[in-house]
């Protein structure tokens, strides 16, 4: 199964991308959403999603900036602004600066959304082959180590997994400086990891 978060400050809009997400892709895809830009990228850094989809306009911070922060922390996640903004700058930067995929105006029409959804996901998921393959010839050349290999995949199933601080007794260190998703937004962790 494959992920998608939804990242736009409008809760009609999310509610209506969830809605005609669920119609074109059934249980074949999970869809979590947010308005708020920072607990996407914390959600980012818990969980490994194959796809993004920000909106460009939003008030904490603009879709650019935050497709830029997901491009530098995940590489691999494919990339999607959504705006009813048509500026050839806006789009322009976003391909630029961000490497988004596709740029999908406001309003949308269901059958191209699920279109362009599918398309990225295809990205996705032949990206991921292609690192996997790249894996396989590393540990197959002697590049790579199994104990390496198993690192890779296991931060690309759940990253921050494989980093892990110890204490001087040998307890495993909570990470500082986290934000408590259990607050942010009015949404607990198990309630945001329903939303779809």
């Amino acid at each position: 199964m494959q992920r998608m978060l939804l990242l736009d400050d409008e809760p009609n809009v999310l509610t209506a991308l969830k809605r005609a997400l669920r119609l074109g892709f059934g249980p074949e895809l999970r869809v979590e959403a947010t308005s708020d830009p920072h607990i996407a990228l914390a959600r980012l850094a818990e969980v490994a999603f194959d796809l993004v989809v920000s909106d460009y306009r939003m008030p904490l911070m603009d879709g650019l900036t935050f497709l830029k922060r997901v491009r530098a922390a995940h590489p691999g996640v494919v990339r999607v602004m959504l705006s009813a903004s048509s500026e050839i700058d806006t789009v322009m930067n976003a391909v630029n600066d961000a490497e988004v995929f596709r740029f999908l105006a406001k309003p949308w029409q269901q059958e191209a959304l699920i279109a362009q959804v599918r398309e990225a996901l295809a990205r996705a998921a032949s990206a991921r082959g292609e690192r996997e393959l790249a894996d396989a010839m590393r540990l197959q050349t002697g590049q790579a180590s199994p104990g390496e290999i198993e690192r890779r995949r296991l931060e690309a199933l759940e990253p921050g997994i494989t980093h892990v601080e110890w204490g001087a007794s040998g307890e495993v260190l909570m990470p500082t400086g986290l934000p408590d998703v259990t607050e942010l937004d009015g949404i607990s962790a198990t309630e945001f990891g329903r939303l779809s």
